[in-house]
């Protein structure tokens, strides 16, 4: 064993002691870890600032009480997170996510893979990550409305638009961004970008709601060209999940030329052979908010199946995860490659078990990662704030052609990181080397105390 990989496994092994049950978090830094090995070969002087053992604390992880009052008039207590990672390159940045199965695992899994993924962006943004286990479903607006004004209410003393901008998340979308907006306003009097994400009329930009969709089609079109000499044009895709991330996907994806056959929601999933009706998902999920199995009653030569896992034996050429975490484990991956999937990349946060990616990269599999593939809301959240400073509103044309520059960046970066550092084509290792060197510049030359 070298002592490079001893003293990775050392430090993880000190964050394993200290982090007892996280599991996604503990996932997730592992998985970092060790594609980090060369660098700390190649970088030995990383080792003497203490870079490793610094990236894997939080600078700060804060939670709160949020009280709250129900239509019925009775009170409702739920927790409330914000971890702020990583200041290094920029404030904080990151997500709010309201769900049950929030906790502080989750939190800060999403925030440390918030520290790269912001970093291969190229803005100057920091990592952080927050939310609830408070369940929007089912709820009224009045009571969202209540929720948010309190959680916000804790919430701001800990950020500014300097300091830490959070954005939305799973259920956080643009009713629960614009509550807690007017209630950091009320409490300030300052109108100012604090959160992004935001309705269009007070600040938000065109392209956002699209972009992480959007982003992660063009980084996968990019990974096909240059890993596959081949496109989305005449390809099937079977994605997952059915909120913003996959429409907008699925979508972009059509526009490339591919037939998408299946979405999904927490219910199960449906599939059809002709081509998902993107109009007709709208109306179910965006405007009736009903469950995705709605769909075979205005398509007929569809199907719904319940429970999600089968999704991924549904036959295609490229898979898009876009639902949520560890959504594709081992038996899913075998079933891909079995059927003839060759490409996967991730849409949503972390979706793919570290068995599954093994069993990609086993396989020959072009394999995306979430961190470089789904960078493209963070990165049109970054140009968001770029307008509320300049107090511009660009056109949805020039914004997203930013957002693909970015995005073809972020693979060539990805890329290029993997072949320097003697695994060319793994974008798992290129994409945590790429945005963990400019982090790690950073703190050097900021002092230990960052």
């Amino acid at each position: 064993m070298s002592i490079q990989t001893q003293y990775m496994q050392d430090i993880y092994s000190s964050v394993e002691k200290r982090n007892r049950g996280e599991n996604e978090f503990l996932q997730a830094v592992k998985e970092v870890f060790e594609s980090l090995e060369p660098v700390i070969e190649k970088h030995p002087d990383l080792i003497e600032a203490g870079i490793m053992e610094r990236i894997a604390e939080p600078e700060r992880f804060i939670q709160f009480r949020v009280s709250w009052v129900d239509d019925n008039g009775k009170v409702q207590v739920n927790r409330g997170y914000r971890v702020q990672f990583s200041s290094a390159i920029g404030p904080y940045k990151g997500g709010l996510r309201f769900h049950p199965s929030v906790n502080a695992s989750i939190i800060k899994f999403l925030g440390f893979e918030q520290i790269f993924k912001n970093s291969l962006t190229g803005l100057p943004m920091g990592g952080g990550k927050g939310g609830s286990d408070f369940d929007p479903k089912g709820r009224s607006d009045n009571e969202i409305m209540r929720f948010c004004q309190s959680f916000m209410t804790e919430l701001e003393k800990h950020i500014g638009p300097n300091t830490d901008v959070p954005a939305g998340d799973i259920g956080v979308g643009a009713r629960e961004i614009g509550f807690m907006f007017g209630q950091y306003k009320r409490l300030h009097n300052d109108f100012t970008g604090i959160l992004t994400g935001k309705g269009l009329t007070y600040g938000g930009s065109l392209a956002r709601t699209e972009a992480t969709g959007y982003g992660l089609c063009y980084f996968t079109e990019d990974m096909l060209k240059d890993l596959k000499n081949t496109s989305f044009d005449g390809k099937t895709v079977v994605i997952s999940g059915s909120g913003n991330v996959a429409f907008f996907a699925a979508q972009k994806a059509q526009k490339f030329g591919a037939k998408v056959i299946t979405l999904s929601d927490s219910s199960g999933y449906i599939v059809d052979p002709d081509g998902i009706d993107l109009d007709v998902v709208e109306q179910i999920k965006m405007v009736e908010r009903k469950r995705i199995g709605e769909y075979v009653n205005q398509k007929p030569g569809a199907s719904f199946h319940a429970g999600c896992s089968d999704i991924w034996t549904v036959p295609c050429d490229i898979a898009l995860p876009c639902a949520t975490q560890n959504e594709l484990d081992e038996k899913a991956a075998k079933a891909l490659v079995a059927n003839g999937c060759f490409a996967v990349a991730e849409g949503a946060n972390m979706p793919s078990t570290p068995e599954a990616v093994q069993v990609f990269q086993e396989n020959g599999v072009l394999f995306g990662p979430a961190k470089a593939a789904n960078a493209g809301g963070v990165a049109t959240s970054g140009l968001e704030m770029s307008q509320n400073s300049l107090r511009l509103s660009w056109t949805f044309e020039e914004v997203d052609e930013r957002l693909h520059q970015i995005m073809c960046n972020i693979y060539k970066n990805a890329s290029e990181a993997a072949a320097e550092f003697d695994h060319p084509g793994n974008l798992v290792i290129g994409a945590n080397i790429a945005g963990f060197l400019k982090v790690a510049d950073a703190m050097k030359w900021e002092g230990i105390t960052y």
